[in-house]
């Protein structure tokens, strides 16, 4: 299935080593949008959004952030939308 991955990071420090990052875990910028991704996944819905909330958070962090949306689409799910809480460091669903 097609994931469709969409980011919005407020104080992003740099975006090279986020992006570099997400390549490396199989998040493809897509050509011509500034924070949109592709990947491909062939693991249930679950397991998908587990590793993308993970792949962004991880990338958030080795690149520093002060926060971030993210709405993704894995093939032809509903969209998802997620807020970062820096208190609780973690991504909390939020309604679209």
């Amino acid at each position: 299935m097609q994931v469709i991955l969409i980011v919005e990071a407020n104080g992003l420090q740099n975006k090279e080593i986020f992006e570099k990052h997400l390549k490396k875990e199989g998040f493809m910028p897509i050509e011509g949008e500034s924070f949109a991704y592709e990947g491909q996944t062939t693991t249930h819905l679950f397991s998908t959004r587990a590793y993308i909330l993970e792949v962004v958070e991880k990338g958030l962090q080795k690149a520093g952030f002060n926060g971030c949306k993210i709405v993704f689409e894995v093939g032809t799910n509903p969209m998802e939308a997620y807020l970062f809480n820096i208190s609780k460091n973690l991504f909390e669903a939020v309604d679209i």
